[in-house]
């Protein structure tokens, strides 16, 4: 194993980690909303306030951009390996969708954003989440025979 590889796997998360908070705080900060992607999306498609539409398409747009360029610079990223054709990542992407608007947010948004905060609800939201997720991994890979 390359101790080397390790370290600069954890600089990466612990970097990951600090962009992630500093932009929410910086979110809730200047601009009073809390950074859940699943709601700044929402808003910008089902709700009709105008007012609202330019920050949440920079605030996306930014997301989009930010993806883009790292994977355009960076040179060892690894080859993400879908799971599931176009079809299956269409209907994960729809029930997720589904999810998150059922639960008032999604991890984004409870997990960093809510839990900051100490919010009761968002720490229980995130457990869900989390619990559903070891299940979910559980089932796949020990009941069904996938590779989750």
């Amino acid at each position: 194993m390359n101790v080397l590889v390790d370290t600069d796997a954890w600089l990466r998360a612990a970097g990951g980690g600090l962009l992630i908070g500093s932009a929410a705080g910086l979110m809730i900060i200047f601009n009073g909303r809390i950074a859940g992607v699943s709601g700044v999306l929402g808003g910008l498609v089902l709700d009709r306030n105008s007012g609202e539409r330019r920050w949440r398409t920079m605030f996306l747009g930014g997301m989009v951009i930010g993806a883009a360029a790292l994977t355009a610079f960076a040179t060892s990223l690894p080859v993400p390996q879908l799971q599931t054709g176009w079809l299956g990542m269409a209907a994960a992407g729809l029930i997720v969708g589904y999810g998150t608007r059922m639960g008032s947010g999604c991890t984004s948004g409870h997990g960093v954003c809510g839990i900051a905060r100490l919010s009761t609800r968002s720490i229980l939201a995130t457990i869900t989440f989390m619990a559903f997720g070891v299940i979910t991994v559980y089932l796949i890979r020990h009941l069904l025979g996938g590779s989750a």
